[in-house]
């Protein structure tokens, strides 16, 4: 586990970083580069072997963290897992909010149970999320003098993509809160950001049923367009986090080279 050129190894010496999402893919990488760059870390997800397992490798690379089993769909195991994290490591200063799922469908087919499903992960458990860590974070950038509230858009939010109507929705939801939430916790020193995703390999391909979306994303593939990869992610994450604190980095769109939309 090393750091990135322009991410040095101890750029992120004592920040708390609260990773959602992080038994897989981006959230699993995002905290391997945290750690790497000095964070103590706090991995939240469901599958507790996979959390375990991530902590183990952080540790036996010489960093700290925490696993924390969560749905954070749940408002009440999300504070409590907030108070864990303060009780362990001090008020987290560094929140990424990464916690989603991707289920593409005609609106057609009325797939209300997929469009709850992303409702309450992409929108509702976003939402518990920033309520119970938000307050750590004003009170570490008032002690510290920065604090970085980071949330997983997509590039969903801005372009049109069939039969992801309801994706893209929520993902819209997370850019334009993102932007408002700058604007409140910024005079307090929380920067916020939101990440705009394009194409990455993750696991959230593999829950896409819908035949539309997969031709789509095969095609992708058999056009030989490489995809991101989720430390591509992780990486600009810890850029972000290592700035300035006068420098916020509002809203940032990472695409594959060769994606044209």
């Amino acid at each position: 586990m090393s750091a990135q050129p322009g991410s040095s190894a101890d750029s992120l010496n004592g920040r708390v970083a609260v990773i959602t999402g992080a038994s897989s893919g981006i959230g699993e990488a995002t905290a391997e580069q945290l750690a790497a760059q000095g964070a103590r870390v706090a991995v939240l997800a469901r599958r507790s072997e996979r959390l375990d397992s991530l902590v183990d490798r952080i540790e036996k690379s010489g960093g700290h963290a925490l696993a924390l089993t969560v749905d954070v769909t749940d408002t009440a195991a999300v504070q409590t897992a907030a108070d864990r994290v303060a009780d362990a490591f001090g008020d987290a200063d560094l929140l990424v909010n990464n916690a989603g799922v991707m289920l593409p469908a005609p609106i057609e087919e009325r797939a209300t149970g997929q469009w709850q499903q992303q409702i309450d992960l992409n929108i509702t458990g976003l939402m518990n999320v920033i309520g119970a860590f938000t307050p750590q974070l004003v009170r570490a950038a008032e002690a510290r003098g920065v604090a970085d509230l980071v949330n997983m858009s997509s590039i969903a939010a801005q372009n049109i993509f069939p039969n992801f109507a309801v994706y893209s929705g929520t993902k819209a939801f997370v850019t334009h809160l993102s932007r408002h939430l700058r604007v409140e916790l910024g005079p307090k020193n929380v920067r916020v950001s939101a990440l705009e995703p394009g194409i990455v390999g993750t696991e959230l391909q593999s829950h896409v049923t819908d035949e539309g979306a997969l031709e789509w994303l095969a095609s992708s593939k058999e056009s030989g367009m490489a995809w991101l990869a989720p430390k591509d992610i992780a990486d600009v994450v810890g850029f972000l986090a290592a700035l300035p604190s006068h420098v916020n980095l509002q809203q940032v769109t990472i695409m594959p080279t060769a994606q044209p939309s």
